[in-house]
């Protein structure tokens, strides 16, 4: 196994303490948002590896650890790595991202593609030649971004569409003349044809006209408080944006510790505030509908916004007699689950046969030879043995059992 270097992203919704306070480091004063545990490439966890090296003034052969990116050492022996399994099943490549999110203000609201509109999506747009760091690119890659976040602290998100007539008693209590209208489509239609056209008519009114009545309704939620303070304080960080009002038509979430949100394709979300553990499966693709200066492909994310009223589903971790508390979810690509040791007890047995990522988030961790504090993090290759023993919380990031 590995211990790993991560990188820190700085992005502007960033908390500018959570993850410092995990760490035990000292804050920056710059925004610390996620940081990565895993393949991506966009930012690769490093590990120092034995590296063969040949003394040219001598014969003899030494080694010497050095600082690779863990996409370089997969890349080198997928199937050792990964587990032949894992291999055929994903590719060359580790299947999940594991992060700390850190949210100080909320990040855009957003939806992620299925595989097959992922897998469509990316072929027309490379097709038509358009570049992928392009700004108006929708489709970075051909996968799907099913992701999970467990809350460390109290975590407050939106998911998921509420009942079009709640949305309704939420912006006409605003008392905003120009909201009337909006109030009156999801009074009249069914359910599905009420949502989508209340934030298609949304996202496509003149920027100017909704700017004002943005404005209007972050007043009258700042005035209300109570169940509006949470618009008023999205409007603050993004005024004028339309994203405020499709903001009402999602159900608002508060998580305690411990507690979960799975995310599937189709599903608008937007976390506000908290810190957590979050595993998604390694994919960029997000089709953004506010709360962004970013591009909005509106044609595209209609088609694959899941139009139906749900209830939040809040995930509890489900225990096991090895001590393993799991979160349950749907997707092959990841699993992450919970260790509450004690110290003194028997060793928590995680020998796997596929990769995984060991996160100490409490406590002080033994995870084979390597202790682990807060924030620090393990890699461990496919069938490696390793057990864990101490006194704190480590969470589990692997790939589905039933992939393998």
């Amino acid at each position: 196994m590995d211990r790993l270097s991560n990188t820190v992203r700085p992005y502007a919704w960033g908390s500018t303490t959570a993850i410092p306070a995990l760490l035990g480091t000292a804050p920056t004063g710059e925004p610390q948002a996620e940081m990565w545990m895993g393949a991506h490439p966009g930012a690769p966890s490093r590990i120092a590896r034995p590296k063969s090296t040949t003394d040219t003034t001598a014969t003899a052969h030494t080694t010497a650890p050095t600082e690779r990116p863990l996409t370089d050492v997969i890349a080198a022996d997928p199937e050792g790595e990964l587990g032949a399994a894992t291999v055929a099943r994903f590719g060359p490549r580790l299947p999940f991202l594991l992060k700390l999110l850190a949210a100080g203000s909320p990040l855009s609201l957003q939806v992620h593609p299925d595989l097959d509109q992922a897998r469509k999506g990316y072929a027309d747009e490379e097709a038509r030649g358009i570049p992928v760091d392009a700004s108006h690119r929708t489709y970075k890659d051909a996968n799907h971004k099913p992701e999970l976040i467990c809350a460390l602290t109290p975590f407050d998100g939106l998911c998921g569409f509420r009942r079009p007539t709640e949305a309704a008693d939420v912006m006409e209590a605003l008392g905003v003349d120009s909201l009337k209208p909006y109030v009156d489509l999801l009074r009249a239609h069914p359910e599905e044809a009420a949502l989508r056209e209340v934030l298609t008519a949304i996202l496509g009114a003149d920027p100017a006209e909704m700017a004002d009545t943005v404005a209007e309704a972050a007043a009258a939620c700042e005035r209300l408080g109570g169940a509006h303070a949470p618009y008023a304080r999205i409007a603050h960080n993004y005024p004028g944006d339309p994203g405020v009002l499709a903001a009402m038509l999602l159900n608002y979430v508060q998580l305690q510790p411990g507690e979960a949100l799975f995310l599937g394709a189709g599903v608008p979300h937007a976390y506000l505030d908290g810190l957590g553990v979050e595993i998604m499966a390694n994919s960029d693709n997000v089709l953004r509908c506010g709360l962004t200066p970013k591009h909005i492909d509106v044609p595209e994310l209609l088609r694959v916004v899941r139009f139906e009223a749900t209830e939040p589903g809040v995930l509890r971790p489900e225990a096991s007699p090895s001590g393993e508390e799991r979160y349950e979810t749907p997707v092959d690509e990841f699993a992450l689950s919970r260790y509450t040791l004690a110290s003194g007890a028997a060793p928590a047995e995680l020998t796997a046969p596929t990769p995984q990522i060991l996160l100490c988030t409490a406590g002080t961790v033994r995870v084979g030879e390597l202790d682990l504090t807060p924030g620090q993090s393990v890699y461990v290759p496919a069938a490696e043995a390793v057990e864990a023993t101490g006194s704190g919380t480590l969470f589990r990031a692997t790939v589905a059992a039933r992939t393998v």
